[in-house]
């Protein structure tokens, strides 16, 4: 997986302008939204009486780091209820197979350069 993977679920040149190009930044950044979204997923269910704490909760972060399409999703489930979890978990896979590609290519291209 590689930086040719991305799908465009996240938008890396907001984060990388948000974090004013500090790459470290960006990397713990995205660390902890992958951690996150481990504790989202199992909240992000119907059955779970906080579903719409969490669906918010991941608004937010999506939207900070970039995964706007995620963001969107969970507004929709905000307004539109628990029939939309679904769109949620969908843009949420996209959103870390494009971090997980990001990172990736970020690996790769320490490899590279001379230190």
């Amino acid at each position: 997986m590689a930086r040719r993977d991305l799908t465009g679920a996240v938008d890396f040149a907001y984060l990388e302008s948000f974090a004013a190009g500090d790459a470290q930044v960006v990397d713990e950044v995205l660390a902890l939204f992958r951690e996150q979204a481990a504790i989202w997923s199992s909240m992000l269910n119907p059955a779970s009486e906080g579903w719409r704490d969490a669906v918010h909760t991941v608004k937010g972060a999506a939207r900070g780091v970039g995964a706007f399409a995620l963001g969107d999703a969970c507004e929709a489930a905000e307004v539109e209820g628990p029939g939309k979890l679904g769109g949620v978990h969908d843009a949420l896979d996209a959103a870390l197979a494009d971090v997980a590609a990001y990172a990736h290519e970020r690996a790769l291209q320490s490899l590279k350069t001379p230190r």
